[in-house]
């Protein structure tokens, strides 16, 4: 992230291949942030477009700590990082797979991100 910053016009781009059609794959987000990060959650928009489909649109509200457990995710010193499913396991069809993400909390931008990004794994 650009000075450790997350705009809401900073909309990351990722694409995907699949070619694989027996397997299983599921999606995550990684999203690593310092300690100094405002809230306990992260409301993002995923808009999705799979080949030779229209783009879908979902919104999450990711859990990334508790008042009685902390942090969520793994932590190194002042850092901390969350590997989220966003799907279940599923087999998707041939193709290359469009996603952006975009993030919608009320403060913009949201300060203290390192890193977000989505990981495709293959079940």
């Amino acid at each position: 992230m650009p000075k450790h910053s997350w705009s809401s016009d900073y909309k990351p781009e990722f694409t995907f291949t699949i070619k694989d059609t027996t397997a299983s794959y599921q999606l995550f987000l990684a999203f690593r942030h310092t300690e100094k990060y405002n809230f306990n959650n992260l409301w993002i928009n995923l808009y999705s477009q799979p080949p030779g489909d229209t783009v879908h649109k979902a919104r999450y509200e990711l859990q990334l700590a508790t008042n009685d457990k902390g942090w969520l995710g793994t932590g190194m010193d002042d850092i901390y990082e969350h590997r989220i499913a966003l799907t279940d396991p599923r087999r998707f069809k041939a193709g290359t797979y469009k996603f952006l993400l975009e993030q919608i909390m009320r403060e913009d931008p949201l300060k203290n991100v390192l890193n977000v990004g989505l990981r495709v794994e293959k079940k």
